[in-house]
């Protein structure tokens, strides 16, 4: 019985890779939204440089209401970063535009504040 060799299939994922990576995606910030931008608002404005492949508003989760800022994923980095560009301070339903390429999320969970626990120290009457 022959051994088989695994390396064939190595070198199709890592071709894989290659064209899944080939220009690379951008995920782009965009704030100062008015509360009343929908994602097809966002979607239609941002086309005009390219293929959008998602537009995520960010709510309040208890109001649903708008925050005020969102992000656009674009598939090429270069039409990305011509909407950045053209999108940056540009007046949009009455507000001026905060666009930048989005930076990774960090992790918060030191900074979450917290606490409960009871006030300290003094003196306690009993």
């Amino acid at each position: 019985m022959r051994k088989r060799n695994s390396a064939p299939l190595d070198i199709i994922l890592d071709l894989n890779i290659l064209i899944l990576d080939k220009g690379g995606s951008m995920n782009i910030y965009v704030g100062n939204l008015s509360r009343d931008v929908t994602d097809g608002d966002i979607q239609k404005a941002f086309e005009a440089f390219g293929k959008v492949a998602s537009v995520n508003i960010i709510k309040d989760k208890f109001s649903g209401e708008s925050r005020g800022f969102g992000f656009v994923d674009m598939p090429s980095k270069d039409e990305a970063q011509a909407a950045i560009t053209g999108m940056s301070g540009k007046e949009f339903m009455g507000r001026a535009l905060n666009v930048n390429e989005a930076r990774p999320r960090t992790d918060r969970s030191d900074h979450r504040g917290g606490g409960g626990g009871r006030g300290g120290g003094g003196r306690r009457s009993w």
